[in-house]
């Protein structure tokens, strides 16, 4: 029997795991974990229905932010190129933003239970953007442990929620390399089922996919 979808839910600016619908709030700003794997940053329009507040299914959505996944309904395909897409025009969302939203699915283990993993979902504005005082978004996060001959599943990372944001949205920065055994462990999750639930599993919120670990949107996260 396959082991439930675990995931790591930011909404409302908590942290909070949820497991078998089973909420479990942190009451933590900040998280450390292993990011044992990634999807590559995606799409994901979810119309009119769209609630913050509620948990729903996209409408329509991209695995590669270039074309609507192969599993969205005909009926539901907004545009056979996102680039050609008017739910990817600035001003079509809320805010002048893009009705149509970058994400990106991520893999974690806790530095206490290496082999229980999480997916946790993170909206564009904890993926792209630059460091502010050592805080970094995703991208940049990747970028910076590439330049230090670091790849991420060799260290541990601080998660943190930037309190200045109107909505929620993530820091990362490194705290500490892995031990060599737990550094070992985290290797052999990298391709587990759940860790490959977990980045592909598309779940209410708002293709085997290519590993951050060699390309992921335009940056390299692997380094030798």
């Amino acid at each position: 029997m396959d082991s439930p979808l675990r995931r790591l839910s930011i909404r409302g600016g908590e942290f909070t795991l949820i497991v078998d619908g089973e909420q479990t709030p942190l009451n933590n700003e900040c998280v450390n974990v292993v990011i044992a794997n990634a999807a590559p940053v995606s799409r994901a329009f979810f119309g009119n229905q769209y609630d913050p507040n509620k948990s729903t299914k996209p409408v329509c959505w991209s695995n590669d932010t270039q074309v609507p996944s192969p599993q969205v309904p005909q009926e539901s395909v907004q545009s056979r190129r996102c680039m050609d897409c008017t739910q990817n025009v600035r001003g079509s969302g809320e805010n002048g933003g893009r009705a149509c939203r970058f994400q990106q699915r991520l893999a974690v283990v806790f530095e206490d239970n290496l082999r229980e993993v999480y997916q946790l979902q993170i909206p564009a504005s904890s993926i792209f953007g630059r460091a502010v005082d050592g805080n970094m978004g995703m991208q940049e996060y990747a970028r910076y442990l590439s330049s230090h001959d670091t790849i991420v599943t060799a260290v541990i990372t601080n998660i943190c929620f930037d309190r200045d944001s109107i909505v929620p949205k993530l820091y990362f920065k490194p705290m500490r390399p892995l031990s060599y055994d737990d550094s070992i462990v985290v290797l052999d999750m990298k391709d587990h089922e759940d860790t490959q639930r977990a980045i592909t599993s598309i779940v209410p919120v708002s293709s085997a996919p290519v590993s951050p670990f060699s390309v992921v949107d335009g940056f390299e996260i692997n380094a030798n």
